[in-house]
């Protein structure tokens, strides 16, 4: 059964009034072993399922978020790929700069800011690349909710990779630079510029997904965007290790939650109109 005939008759149903529970078990057993209806759903994250809630029973949400859960454990191999590059970024900068506590202070914001941008990259052009490859993209799309949803359960997604990425290499980095990068204030400025960074780099890979150089063509669109993170996150970054307080980065921290409110906000108009194309 298509996503197209799973779609319509779904709102066949509904506008029958017939019960909901009982309309998507029949399209889930009607679509077989793979159901149309979680390849529409995978990908969604549990944002999909909040919005579906009103219209299914307990049951059937567990089963659907079991079946979401065996395809995202498919995806380990993403996090563990970003998780070596980040290391070995780290690794090569260790040896490829003598770096002495002079010039740690100096050279550290930098390391620490190329190792997640690029580690990033890599989780990030596998966003959507599953459900492209599966050709389940289009019934994602039919989905009866609202498209900022897949926005925001891939955004999640993004940062879960990346937060879990950030939770080894910072204890890493302060291990082999001696340099404490577990201050609280540091740990902020590095979240405000994740969330910044997943927010511009999950649209952009919606974009980029159906070109034919996609792991390309991402880092050529996202990295020219996110030069205001990088620069604030670099300053404020090196001035905390320098002994700065909060209170002397303010206009940095302030130029991060704005970048990072502004673009969650942009993300949210122009997704519809990025996975249409």
């Amino acid at each position: 059964i298509g996503y197209r005939a799973v779609s319509a008759a779904a709102s066949d149903l509904a506008a029958m009034g017939a019960d909901a529970e009982a309309a998507l078990l029949g399209l889930i057993i009607a679509a077989g072993a793979e159901p149309a209806w979680l390849l529409a759903l995978e990908g969604a994250g549990l944002v999909g399922f909040l919005c579906l809630h009103d219209l299914a029973s307990r049951r059937l949400l567990r089963e659907l978020e079991e079946s979401l859960r065996r395809a995202e454990l498919r995806t380990k191999d993403i996090l563990s790929s970003m998780l070596v590059f980040s290391f070995l970024t780290v690794l090569i900068f260790q040896f490829a700069f003598d770096l002495r506590t002079s010039v740690v202070n100096l050279v550290l914001p930098g390391v620490l800011w190329i190792a997640i941008t690029f580690a990033g990259v890599l989780g990030l052009n596998r966003s959507f690349i599953l459900e492209q490859d599966r050709g389940s993209m289009e019934g994602l799309l039919m989905a009866p909710m609202d498209r900022s949803a897949i926005y925001f359960g891939k955004l999640i997604g993004n940062l879960l990779f990346i937060f879990v990425m950030e939770l080894v290499l910072l204890p890493l980095m302060t291990v082999m630079f001696n340099v404490s990068l577990l201050a609280p204030a540091i740990l902020l400025v590095v979240f405000l510029g994740t969330i910044g960074y997943a927010a511009v780099g999950t649209l952009f890979a919606a974009l980029s997904i159906n070109t034919r150089a996609r792991e390309v063509m991402l880092p050529v669109l996202l990295f020219p965007v996110m030069v205001p993170v990088f620069v604030a996150g670099v300053q404020a970054t090196g001035r905390l290790l320098d002994g700065d307080t909060l209170a002397d980065i303010a206009r940095w921290v302030q130029l991060l939650a704005a970048y990072d409110g502004i673009f969650i906000a942009a993300a949210m108009i122009l997704f519809d109109y990025v996975v249409e194309e």
